[in-house]
């Protein structure tokens, strides 16, 4: 009810822990704190908080437009209502090193489990387009530095996502991944990998965990969870993937209600209104108010 009784700082040392047990996590991303909710109910691992996902939700494209201050609220909503750790995206840290640093305390204060950064450039685009730009390996790693020592809490997770793969190929990707991890990153997000392969020569040359991001009409083949844990992976993401869903079924719901004049035929593909009060926990309210505003006037003297 409300929200998570399940404190920031054990989301964090169980996203730790859960990393050093070895394995994969998977992490869908949330569109909404509501969708959060069903990610946890579904028995996922953890929530990602897309940027590219917060962009549209705004209405906006995905070019480093949003602000810190939306991230954080957004992140932050989505945090409070689960007990699942959440991964945000936290673009290229919203500035300058000293900028990074207090990205990730305001990130750190919203509650979230773990961040990444990123190297390309500002403004950033979505890394599954083409033409983007990363900045230098002297940037770069400020960046990740100035992010490992901006956290007050050493179990928040840092990761590095590196975006050089598409630019200057495999070999440059390893060694920026490489120096990226020297300069204190938790993990390594390796952007835009083309084959199962190349995961496994990343995870071999940084001896972190790596993340695989598996978003639809990509550059990356959208492997199973089997296949990436195979390959060492450790965290997995959908970034956009329940968005999609979703306005997938709108747009087909609008088109139903254009043509036949109801949704009447629509209602067996939407979610009931029994299973959206259970997500939202009705039942949990009414026992708050029953043991809080109810009363009797029994024994009073009825002034």
């Amino acid at each position: 009810m409300l929200h998570s009784s399940t404190p920031a700082a054990e989301k964090r040392a169980a996203l730790r822990a859960r990393l050093a047990e070895g394995g994969l996590l998977q992490l869908p991303g949330a569109f909404n704190p509501l969708s959060a909710r069903l990610i946890e109910q579904k028995g996922f691992d953890g929530v990602y908080v897309s940027g590219a996902v917060l962009s549209a939700d705004l209405g906006l494209p995905d070019i480093g437009l949003t602000t810190l201050t939306e991230v954080a609220a957004r992140s932050g909503q989505i945090a409070r209502v689960t007990s699942l750790p959440t991964l945000v995206d936290a673009d290229t840290g919203f500035g300058e090193p000293m900028n990074v640093a207090r990205t990730v305390q305001i990130l750190e204060d919203a509650g979230v489990a773990g961040l990444h950064i990123e190297d390309q450039v500002n403004p950033k685009r979505c890394g599954h387009l083409d033409g983007k730009q990363v900045v230098g390996s002297d940037v770069a790693i400020k960046r990740i530095r100035a992010a490992v020592e901006g956290r007050r809490d050493p179990n928040l997770l840092v990761l590095a996502r590196t975006d050089i793969r598409a630019v200057e190929g495999l070999p440059a990707a390893l060694d920026r991944a490489k120096q990226l991890v020297d300069a204190g990153a938790d993990a390594i997000f390796p952007e835009a990998m083309l084959d199962l392969g190349e995961f496994e020569a990343m995870r071999e040359a940084v001896g972190v965990p790596i993340l695989a991001n598996m978003t639809e009409f990509g550059k990356s083949e959208l492997f199973t969870r089997s296949q990436l844990e195979s390959a060492g992976v450790s965290i997995v993401i959908y970034p956009v993937s329940l968005l999609r869903l979703a306005m997938g079924a709108a747009m087909r719901g609008l088109d139903t209600l254009t043509e036949q004049g109801s949704l009447a035929s629509a209602v067996p593909e939407m979610q009931t209104r029994a299973e959206l009060y259970d997500l939202l926990d009705y039942a949990g309210y009414n026992r708050f108010d029953d043991g809080i505003f109810n009363f009797t006037l029994e024994g009073s003297s009825g002034l």
